[in-house]
């Protein structure tokens, strides 16, 4: 995935925060800030307060548990010029260092930090897109108190259904779904994250995907609920993604195995996925801030140097 141009514009702050953010102060001394939805973390770096150039060596350090901020990606925002008409545009990194087109969490969790960081009119119930590698994605803040987000995915494209692909000594069958990421999903009996962490990279990094793919191991609950184990080919085994939650819906409905709306169980949580008679596919589930801080002078050298 290849780098992206940022801009140096950034949104002005609203005059009034929202009734759920921190202090006007606090806010405005913040580098950098956490969120995760559904156990899925990532740090948001707001240009608006940070020198940070998100290179590869850089994000990886960030995301580094031990020696960073710790995280399974990056988001840099917002970028842009909205004041002029233009959607809020941000860039999505995976602790890898590699950009990703589109995810479904990470959304989530930036479409919540406009609301909580700048107010309006991100924190009202209005529509409004986000500008990502993968095009305009329409996101609305259906309940800013419980961080609760609408995200729409839009249409999938559907690869080889069912192909067969022996990886570990196992025969299994895959069906491809491109949402913005590619997806692998292989739909099981049993499920388990020692599955996920076993075969995941087999088939993340399997000849038949040479740009490498996410795999979703898919059990079926009933025809309205369905559960996944993730394994990102960016951040490894995840406890839950947005993008794959949409993917792994889709493929099931796809299959013939559930209804156009379900309850996409991921050991972080859940997520509502909704499939309309076009195709296009919705999500909404829930993010959280964690925190919000400044980089030491010593840690912001490290990033400024990170190669």
């Amino acid at each position: 995935m290849g780098e992206h141009s940022t801009s140096s514009t950034v949104v002005t702050p609203a005059s009034t925060p929202s009734a759920s953010s921190p202090p006007a102060e606090f806010e405005e001394s913040a580098e950098f800030f956490t969120y995760h939805a559904l156990g899925n973390d990532y740090v948001v770096v707001d240009p608006r307060g940070s020198d940070f150039t998100p290179g590869p060596a850089a994000v990886r350090l960030l995301c580094d548990r031990h020696f960073g901020v710790g995280a399974d990606g990056v988001l840099f925002g917002p970028l842009g010029a909205p004041e002029a008409g233009e959607p809020v545009r941000l860039r999505m990194f995976n602790s890898d260092g590699t950009e990703c087109e589109k995810s479904g969490n990470g959304l989530r969790m930036f479409a919540l930090h406009l609301a909580e960081t700048y107010g309006e009119p991100w924190s009202g119930d209005e529509e409004f897109p986000l500008r990502t590698a993968a095009g305009d994605v329409p996101v609305r803040i259906l309940d800013l108190a419980s961080g609760t987000v609408q995200v729409g995915m839009g249409r999938p494209e559907f690869g080889a259904t069912g192909e067969s692909l022996d990886v570990g000594g196992r025969r299994l069958a895959v069906t491809s779904v491109h949402n913005g990421n590619p997806h692998a999903v292989v739909p099981l009996a049993e499920i388990s994250a020692g599955l996920a962490r076993e075969l995941g990279p087999l088939i993340a990094g399997h000849t038949r995907f040479p740009g490498r793919t996410n795999v979703q191991f898919l059990a079926i609950v009933d025809r309205r609920t369905i559960a996944i184990e993730v394994y990102e080919r960016g951040a490894g085994y995840t406890l839950a993604s947005g993008s794959s939650a949409c993917a792994a819906a889709a493929a099931a409905h796809a299959l013939g195995l559930t209804g156009p709306d379900v309850e996409v169980r991921m050991p972080g949580g859940r997520i509502d996925v909704s499939i309309a008679a076009d195709g296009s596919v919705s999500m909404t589930g829930t993010a959280e801030r964690i925190s919000s801080g400044r980089f030491s002078p010593v840690f912001r050298n490290k990033l400024e140097t990170a190669r």
